[in-house]
C-alpha cells in the first residue's frame, strides 16, 4: 500500500502547488509552471490510486512520471535554473510510458 501513501501525499502537494500557484506566484509565467504542474500531478495521483490494484508496475511509472515532471516545473516557478525545464519530458515521456503500460495491461485481460 506504499504507492497509494504516496499517490496520496502526491495529491496534497498538487493542490498545495495550485494553491501557491494562484496566490503567491511572483509571476504569470510562474503561475502557469504551478498551474501545469499542479494539474498532471493531481490527475495522475487520483489514476493512481485507481489502477494500482490492476496494474502496479504502471501505476508507479506514472507517479514516477507526474513527480518529475511537476516538481521540475515547480522548482523553475520558485527560482531554479531554467535548463532544469530540459528534464520535464523525461517526466512526460514516463506519463506516456505508463499509460501505454496499463493500456496493454487492460487489453490483455
Amino acid at each position: 500500500m506504499l504507492i497509494g501513501f504516496f499517490a496520496a501525499i502526491s495529491a496534497a502537494v498538487a493542490v498545495a502547488a495550485g494553491a501557491f500557484g494562484a496566490h503567491a506566484a511572483p509571476g504569470q509565467q510562474e503561475a502557469e509552471w504551478f498551474r501545469t504542474g499542479g494539474l498532471y500531478q493531481l490527475v495522475h495521483a487520483v489514476a493512481v490510486l485507481a489502477i494500482m490494484g490492476v496494474a502496479r508496475g504502471p501505476a508507479t511509472l506514472l507517479l514516477l512520471g507526474s513527480a518529475v515532471f511537476a516538481l521540475t516545473l515547480y522548482a523553475m516557478a520558485l527560482g531554479a535554473p531554467r535548463w532544469l525545464g530540459a528534464v520535464t519530458p523525461i517526466g512526460g515521456a514516463f506519463l506516456i510510458g505508463g499509460w501505454l503500460w496499463a493500456g496493454w495491461i487492460y487489453y490483455r485481460g
